[in-house]
């Protein structure tokens, strides 16, 4: 499989993800809050380069791949995803700006679980949503363990590791990305050099 079958088999797990966290969401009532930042604003989020292939693919045939590449060498570690557009001072409001191509921990956030040590399911779920929506949370905790269901964490990153285990392994967020778009930026300029030698 080369980068770009790695990239269409990613969007195809996220595809899946997809319909199943919207799911959980409409009979949870437990979406994200309009216009959230929060998670979005911590530099420390643990992702993946595999996850960003779509992304960095998506950049490069926009563009902006080397320019969004330049600004992720230019911040610092205790940036925020280079990809979050802040609308607030404190930066916890605000949106993505490219959240069709947003990476696998950023579509599992509060809609979909873990396993704890004893087996029984654990909502992954921030203290906003904790906090606003706690009587939506406390009844969506209960019934992922009963009648409710709710996308395993665990079985999507082994989707993505059965793709390329090697990519899987875990950055933040911004390391994750830049990794992505170094890859993609690699193999396009190898692919245009082939091109060139054919012609």
């Amino acid at each position: 499989m080369n980068l770009a079958e790695k990239s269409q088999a990613i969007l195809n797990v996220f595809g899946e993800l997809e319909s199943e966290t919207k799911q959980f969401v409409s009979e949870s009532g437990l979406g994200c809050v309009s216009g959230c930042g929060f998670c979005c604003a911590n530099p420390k989020v643990p992702a993946s380069p595999l996850e960003f292939l779509p992304l960095a693919f998506d950049l490069y045939e926009k563009g902006l791949a080397e320019s969004t590449l330049a600004l992720l060498d230019s911040k610092d570690d205790g940036a925020s995803c280079v990809m979050y557009r802040p609308l607030s001072e404190d930066r916890k409001k605000g949106f993505c700006g490219n959240h069709t191509k947003r990476g696998m921990i950023c579509r599992l956030f509060a809609a979909s679980a873990r396993r704890t040590k004893y087996g029984k399911k654990d909502l992954i779920i921030c203290k906003v949503l904790k906090e606003e929506k706690a009587e939506e949370f406390l009844h969506a905790s209960e019934r992922i363990n009963k009648d409710m269901d709710i996308p395993l964490a665990t079985a999507f990153y082994s989707r993505l590791e059965e793709i390329d285990q090697s990519l899987c392994q875990q950055f933040t967020i911004n390391e994750a990305i830049a990794f992505a778009l170094e890859l993609v930026l690699r193999y396009k300029f190898y692919q245009e050099q082939e091109v060139d030698v054919i012609a």
